[in-house]
């Protein structure tokens, strides 16, 4: 990519509706026993839409009514949001139920159904509250001001400790445009989409083809390369809206400035995705794995996936021991060849295997950088020019003792 990241900034007072003619909300409902569950995401006018959606073969009632609304004129002017509740695994009751979410939301704001998307996130298997849901939806109030989006973000959570929100600023012949997003994920997170849901806004104008691929580019490079805890989840789907609010000449594969969008979305992603690996249920570290020098973008990112997804690398950043041993070994089982005997790994800064043999070391010095909240590992091949990245977090006891009573 050719862009310069100086032509990109990074905004501060972040919200989903920074971006010109959006608004949010949120509100508790009584889904969740006290924290907020029911949140409102609106453009002024209809927006161009894309999605990407969870790999999991079960997928929730909200998913699918979002995928086929969007099949209808590749446009959304709101979405619907519930946390508490994913609404999966509940038959015919729990797609008509995403039907009169959808459709209650699209009277109270007078637009078309089918421009209305819904997501749910939460307990497997149960049917939603919809008295309780049905009133909340009448009670939703959209707000243009930061309140509504720190509304909005905390109201998607489940597990999640904080909210995650990023948004950049570039200029598109010479016209100031905004991406924002927020996202919410700690656990059942795996690279090709898990229990995460992330929604993207942006003024630009923006080709509606050009907008699918764009945001397919950008979840394989971010949100495809997260990992909490191996697990895909049912309800996983990453939405964007282009509102072309920012009135610029409209944005596609030919764009002069295309290149500068495109990294600006990934920048977007890659925020959120760090986000949600960072916030991994338990986690007390974000690892970040960098593999250099394989054959392929695509082959660097699989290894990198597999190590950092890796239990026992996970449990040794952990416990904070130099166990370089479990590193070489997954990328070994990640299905792509190398040669081994021409591998170098570094733990931050210190190098510890050098041609695929270990090199002296100090023990205490990485011990104290493993002790980090932010832990770089690094692979260097000798295959050729790809390079990747991922990121995950480390294995705690928290994530066993949260997972054992999610429901409870």
């Amino acid at each position: 990519m050719q862009a310069t990241k100086a032509a990109i900034q990074k905004i501060t007072g972040i919200n989903i509706a920074t971006p010109k003619g959006f608004y949010a909300s949120g509100l508790h409902c009584g889904v969740k026993h006290k924290k907020l569950d029911l949140g409102l995401l609106y453009s002024v006018k209809p927006a161009n839409a894309a999605g990407v959606y969870t790999t999991n073969q079960v997928q929730a009632a909200p998913l699918k009514i979002t995928q086929n609304s969007i099949l209808q004129e590749g446009k959304l002017q709101a979405i619907i949001v519930n946390s508490g509740n994913a609404n999966a695994c509940t038959g015919k009751k729990g797609l008509a139920d995403a039907e009169s979410m959808q459709l209650q939301t699209a009277q109270k704001l007078d637009i078309p159904s089918h421009y209305v998307g819904v997501a749910s996130t939460g307990v497997i298997g149960e049917h939603l509250p919809m008295d309780k849901i049905s009133a909340g939806i009448e009670k939703l109030v959209l707000d243009s001001e930061l309140k509504g989006s720190i509304d909005f973000a905390q109201a998607i959570l489940t597990t999640d400790t904080v909210s995650k929100n990023t948004a950049y600023s570039l200029k598109i012949n010479d016209i100031n445009i905004t991406i924002a997003g927020t996202a919410k994920g700690s656990g059942m997170i795996h690279p090709n989409m898990a229990t995460m849901l992330g929604f993207i806004t942006t003024d630009a104008a923006i080709n509606q083809d050009d907008l699918h691929s764009a945001l397919r580019y950008a979840v394989e490079r971010t949100f495809n390369c997260i990992t909490v805890d191996g697990d895909t989840s049912t309800n996983d789907m990453v939405l964007m809206l282009a509102n072309g609010m920012g009135e610029n000449e409209e944005l596609n594969k030919n764009h002069p400035e295309w290149e500068l969008f495109l990294e600006a979305l990934v920048l977007v992603c890659e925020d959120l995705g760090k986000l949600i690996a960072k916030d991994g249920e338990g986690a007390s570290k974000l690892i970040e794995v960098n593999v250099l020098g394989a054959k392929t973008e695509k082959e660097a990112r699989i290894i990198a996936k597999t190590v950092v997804g890796s239990p026992l690398v996970k449990t040794a950043v952990f416990g904070c021991d130099a166990n370089w041993g479990r590193i070489i070994a997954a990328a070994g089982y990640s299905g792509v060849k190398f040669n081994p005997d021409a591998v170098r790994i570094l733990i931050g800064e210190d190098e510890v295997v050098v041609d695929g043999e270990p090199v002296p070391f100090s023990e205490e010095k990485v011990r104290t950088y493993l002790k980090s909240h932010e832990i770089h590992i690094t692979v260097i091949m000798s295959e050729g020019n790809g390079n990747g990245r991922a990121w995950g977090c480390d294995l705690t006891y928290d994530y066993v003792q949260i997972n054992a009573s999610y429901r409870t």
